[in-house]
């Protein structure tokens, strides 16, 4: 039987965050790297576990996101991962509805950066691709991120957008998006 368990960062013990950090390394494949572990920390997460085992993981951090003259506060979600054997099994619909509530709760918008691949998965969910220009907010200024376009979705909520607009990204070290 799978438990589904959501805690802030600050409440999950060691043992608990190396676990979900592993599981993201072996579900990603060696694409996983320090910085993208940096970027699922301080915010909510949602944990599967069957029985001891931590089979699937997924957070929501808080991000500012640049659109229309506005920035939104934006609940970004990371390290979305479900144990290649226990795919299938409604594990990644309960982290996301558990983020999802969070996000609707708390934030102005929800964004993620997603592969081709997985696409499908939240565009089931009502997130939808940003079809506009992105870009980021660097140290060095405003740096277009076109590699990101097509990648972006989003979760719109009571924030009127125009997703053929621009949307940029605050700055952090690793992946933009």
């Amino acid at each position: 039987m799978a438990r589904l368990q959501t805690a802030h960062t600050a409440d999950l013990d060691t043992a608990t965050l190396r676990a979900a950090r592993v599981l993201l390394e072996e579900v990603f494949a060696g694409e996983w790297t320090a910085q993208d572990w940096e970027h699922a920390l301080g915010g909510v997460h949602a944990l599967v576990w069957e029985g001891a085992e931590l089979v699937g993981h997924a957070s929501v951090v808080q991000r500012r996101l640049l659109h229309a003259g506005q920035a939104l506060r934006t609940g970004y979600v990371e390290g979305v991962g479900v144990r290649a054997d226990r795919r299938g099994h409604g594990h990644g619909a309960a982290l996301m509805e558990a983020l999802e509530r969070v996000v609707r709760g708390a934030y102005q918008l929800g964004a993620l950066s997603t592969t081709e691949q997985a696409a499908g998965f939240y565009t089931a969910r009502a997130w939808t691709m940003w079809r506009g220009p992105s870009s980021a907010l660097t140290p060095t200024g405003l740096t277009r991120t076109a590699d990101d376009d097509g990648g972006i979705y989003v979760l719109p909520l009571a924030v009127p957008l125009d997703r053929t607009g621009e949307l940029t990204c605050d700055w952090r070290d690793g992946d933009l998006w």
